[in-house]
């Protein structure tokens, strides 16, 4: 087992538009000491990790190499100069067929054009959801381009190759292979309530726009008695499910999901489930906290407000903020999610939003997040909300908080945002934004969703509108104006210094 010290990985960062593992008991102990202060603390791998495809190493590991020569380097040739991330991108740009050929130039463009994010977009580019996996993307792509060909064999030599270091492609098959770690998943500071009423949640919890998790109100659900793969396979047939950038039938999603060990890997995310499987809507039911939907008077134009999520251990969902400033609940129904949480006026740390909050960069995946950056959360004033939510379980996400979500292992969740009249004022701030048709999502007509609401909230709840901004000025005014014992100590402290 390698013990060298080496130097810190250097985090990735990736831009995207606004809006993934159970620790085992057998995991075996990382072979190559890779990440920042961490090394005596140590990581595990999944049972099932393989060794690092081709040999690659992380670059610290150079300087510990007596002959200080990267392969790397001499099999690029002129383009040496360019970062692997750049070469990656130009790879991006070819064929399969091109890329096959191109693996057989150098032993570095060999590893190179191996890199399986490659061969991921090709398969969903070339095919849509209409492929089967086959245990890595490269393999999948060649069966679907050629059927007869025999697809496990793809990739079966498993070519070392000597002395190539590389940060970023090792990293990225680290985070693939890498387990949480238990103190990633012991800090559990949410609050949690059962059998509160409704008027006790609103003035505890979405009056002042706090995180909770609610035990026991999915107890009567259908969903979670009924709820596994075989059932949702025989319910759902043949209808396609959105899952990232193109459409796939269950059976062929939880193929994939059973297979995939890969660094962010996909997951079903599909807000038209209950019209696509009317069964599926009917298997649940909005708990009583959140029935106060107000985007309900949208009727047909309203925007997407419910989904399914389906991943397996290590998708999720990086940090973002809800669309539409709209608040959300989220329920899971079998295995279990751990959730990092952040107040609005906190922006997470690696994660940097543009001004207009349109895109944000952050790490490339969950998995680097954590390793990267959440140590540094602990030494913070203003500490993240944390937990473990797990079957039966729903959290509520108050509207402008920063979340990440990881499943832990393979998980099925129902989630809604929604807007009552606690976030009325703010959604309809935020609709009419200026820069609101780059904003708002999930519905066609962005530019004009603030006055269609508006207009249709004011026809179902005359005066709500004008009543909910005057006691927003009005607890404005109240949370800037001195409390009374603010007042007599600023006295106390003037009469003390007069006196001398």
């Amino acid at each position: 087992m390698l013990r060298s010290k080496i130097l810190p990985l250097k985090p990735r960062n990736r831009k995207r538009k606004r809006e993934q593992n159970v620790v085992s008991k057998n995991q075996e102990p990382l072979p190559l000491t890779v990440v920042e202060e961490e090394v005596e603390e140590g990581f595990s791998l999944k049972t099932s990790a393989p060794s690092h495809s081709h040999g690659v190493q992380p670059l610290g590991n150079l300087y510990f190499n007596p002959s200080s020569h990267n392969s790397r380097n001499t099999g690029l040739g002129n383009l040496q100069t360019l970062t692997d991330e750049l070469v990656l991108d130009i790879l991006g740009y070819l064929s399969g067929t091109h890329l096959g050929i191109l693996s057989i130039v150098s032993k570095s463009f060999y590893v190179f054009s191996d890199h399986e994010p490659l061969w991921r977009n090709l398969v969903l580019e070339n095919y849509g959801g209409g492929f089967l996996y086959n245990g890595s993307w490269k393999s999948s792509f060649v069966s679907a381009y050629k059927p007869s060909f025999v697809g496990s064999c793809v990739g079966s030599l498993g070519l070392k190759v000597r002395d190539f270091y590389s940060d970023y492609l090792f990293q990225s098959w680290l985070c693939a292979n890498l387990v949480m770690k238990p103190e990633w998943l012991e800090r559990d500071n949410i609050q949690r309530r059962r059998g509160m009423s409704v008027d006790e949640f609103i003035l505890n919890f979405e009056e002042p726009n706090k995180p909770v998790l609610l035990e026991g109100c999915t107890d009567n659900w259908v969903a979670l008695k009924k709820w596994d793969t075989d059932y949702l396979v025989e319910v759902c047939g043949d209808v396609r499910f959105s899952v990232g950038p193109v459409e796939m039938r269950l059976q062929d999603f939880l193929s994939y999901s059973d297979q995939a060990r890969e660094e962010r890997p996909l997951y079903l995310f599909d807000p038209k489930f209950a019209e696509k499987v009317p069964r599926l809507g009917s298997d649940y039911e909005v708990p009583a906290y959140f029935t106060e939907d107000l985007f309900k008077v949208l009727g047909g134009e309203r925007p997407d407000y419910r989904w399914v999520i389906i991943g397996p251990a290590g998708s999720g969902s990086s940090f973002h903020i809800d669309p539409n400033s709209t608040s959300a609940w989220n329920a899971v129904i079998k295995g279990s999610k751990k959730w990092v949480l952040f107040p609005p006026d906190v922006v997470p740390p690696g994660v940097h939003p543009s001004p207009d909050g349109a895109e944000v960069a952050c790490p490339v995946s969950i998995i680097e997040w954590f390793m990267n950056f959440y140590n540094a959360t602990k030494k913070w004033e203003k500490k993240p909300i944390e937990c473990v939510c797990k079957a039966g379980e729903v959290i509520f996400v108050p509207n402008g908080w920063w979340h990440l979500v990881i499943n832990l292992e393979d998980s099925i969740a129902i989630t809604q945002n929604f807007v009552s009249r606690r976030n009325l004022v703010n959604v309809l701030d935020f609709l009419k934004r200026p820069d609101a048709n780059t904003l708002v999502s999930g519905t066609r007509d962005r530019v004009n969703l603030h006055d269609k609401f508006r207009k249709a909230i004011e026809a179902s709840f005359p005066g709500t509108i004008g009543q909910l901004i005057l006691e927003a000025g009005e607890k404005k005014a109240q949370q800037k104006k001195p409390s009374f014992w603010d007042s007599v100590t600023d006295s106390k402290a003037g009469a003390f210094k007069f006196s001398f």
